[in-house]
Formats: structure tokens, sequence, C-alpha cells
């Protein structure tokens, strides 16, 4: 069964702002998509080094689990969660909160960064100052997969 989420419906549960984007609580209740670590000698290090976590609301995970053949729906909403790399013992653990990096799907809203809005929130869960065209400068390397770098990790 195909379980309809409208878009006003998840920018409620969001608590959608006027002029921004609160920052998403409950997020890691949402579908995990992957993990990694970006370490040093990876050209994005110096701004993402850590481990990643991705999430994905219930909107979007249709279009992970059939590997991303169609655009992403308008509401889809994935957070990239990056937290410091630590190794303690002879075991890779999770450091501190960065920060977490969202991606909101609203074409109408956000015509110009490709149908994303691009928002980012510090360790203390206040908004960071971003430049969403420079998010999407990047993100053009995943054009052919609606601007979105990550695949669903089964």
């Amino acid at each position: 069964m195909k379980r309809s989420w409208p878009l006003f419906a998840v920018l409620a549960v969001l608590g959608l702002a006027q002029g921004g984007l609160p920052y998403p609580e409950g997020y890691r209740f949402w579908t995990h998509v992957k993990s990694m670590e970006l370490k040093p000698g990876h050209p994005l290090y110096e701004s993402f080094g850590g481990l990643h976590h991705i999430y994905v609301n219930p909107m979007g995970l249709r279009t992970y689990l059939e590997g991303k053949k169609t655009p992403f729906p308008k509401g889809t909403v994935i957070v990239f969660d990056l937290l410091e790399a630590k190794v303690e013992g002879n075991a890779l653990i999770e450091g501190p909160r960065k920060l977490i990096g969202v991606m909101v799907k609203d074409p109408e809203r956000y015509p110009d960064t490709g149908g994303w809005g691009y928002y980012a929130f510090g360790p203390d869960k206040k908004p960071l100052a971003i430049d969403p065209k420079a998010c999407f400068a990047c993100h053009q390397g995943a054009a052919n997969t609606d601007y979105v770098f990550s695949a669903f990790r089964p």
C-alpha cells in the first residue's frame, strides 16, 4: 500500500517557519540510507571530514528504493548528519556532531537550485549561514540522479 504524504503534512511535522526551516527533530527515526567516513585526502575533507549518516523521510524513501530512477517527489527531506570520527582502542566511533545538512524538495519554492532547498544546522541545532547556490553547484555532479549523491544501502 502506497502511503501519500502531502507536502503540507511534511512541513507541518518539520514545523516550517516563515523564511527558513527549523531543525528537523526526529530525523533519526526516518529511514537510514547509508553511512560513510570522509578521511584526509578526500577533496571535501576540510568542510565535511568525519562520519556521515544519511536519512530520508517517508516521502522520499520509494525513490531511493527504486534506485533513483525517477526524481524525488515534492516534500522529500534528506538529512546529512556529520559527526567527528574518533578512534578509541581498535574501534572507530562517533564523536561530537559537527552539523546536519538538510535538503528539501520543492520545485516551486527552489527553482534556481534544481528544486532543492539547502539548509544546515550546528550542533546546538541553530541554523548556520550557508550559500544554497554553492551547495547546488557541488550537487551538479549528481544531476542525473536528481542532484542526490547517496544511494540506498539495503
